[in-house]
């Protein structure tokens, strides 16, 4: 049986709407992580996801963890489902 994946957009595009949710994404992460590569394969979604990543990751914004609690939860639940990174 053939495992099929969605492929990653190049970050090297002449669209303009990606360009620009790559740059906010890097502006707010420094950098394009391979999750936001796949997720640009519907601009809009990808558009509502950034700023709502933001939040649940940053402080700020009404959240009442700081973000060092928020990063020990990711890393956490990367290791629970075996995540390579």
């Amino acid at each position: 049986m053939a495992i099929e994946r969605v492929s990653m957009l190049d970050l090297e595009t002449d669209d303009k709407e990606l360009q620009n949710l790559f740059g906010a994404v890097t502006a707010m992460l420094g950098r394009v992580p391979n999750s936001y590569r796949v997720l640009a394969q519907s601009p809009l979604v990808a558009k509502m996801l950034v700023p709502f990543n933001a939040v649940m990751q940053r402080e700020g914004a009404g959240s009442v963890l700081t973000t060092k609690i928020k990063e020990m939860v990711v890393v956490k639940t990367s290791h629970v489902n075996g995540c390579k990174y």
